[in-house]
């Protein structure tokens, strides 16, 4: 199920599987910095909807069935920017345990240019 938030920002998940999860999200003015480009918020919330439908992903197939992953610890290198068009994520289960959870994400704009590097740690509920 979709959050308020990624409903607010346009957040499409694209892919979910046991292994990963892939979302999108078309760049809007309400999304940018007065200069123009994306803010970082709107990155880091892509970057965590689609870390935290991976590590809920995995856990329901795997440790922890219907458990909520929370999110309890964020990493992230904030490598490029741009002011139009997709943003992609793709968030990959690095480890996926019964108490912890690790996720990588990257985050891709034009050409798969790679914009961020995300680690998240995700706990049960």
């Amino acid at each position: 199920e979709r959050s308020p938030l990624s409903r607010l920002l346009g957040i499409e998940m694209m892919e979910e599987t046991a292994d990963r999860a892939i979302a999108r999200l078309e760049i809007r003015d309400e999304h940018k910095t007065p200069t123009g480009v994306v803010h970082s918020g709107t990155i880091l919330s892509l970057a965590d909807d689609c870390a935290t439908r991976a590590a809920n992903r995995a856990n329901d197939e795997g440790p922890n069935p219907g458990a909520f992953m929370v999110l309890v610890d964020l990493h992230s290198a904030m490598l490029g920017n741009q002011s139009e068009g997709i943003l992609t994520a793709v968030s990959t289960i690095v480890r996926c345990g019964r108490r912890i959870t690790v996720v990588r994400t990257v985050v891709t704009g034009a050409d798969e240019k790679r914009l961020a590097e995300i680690t998240t740690t995700h706990i049960p509920a």
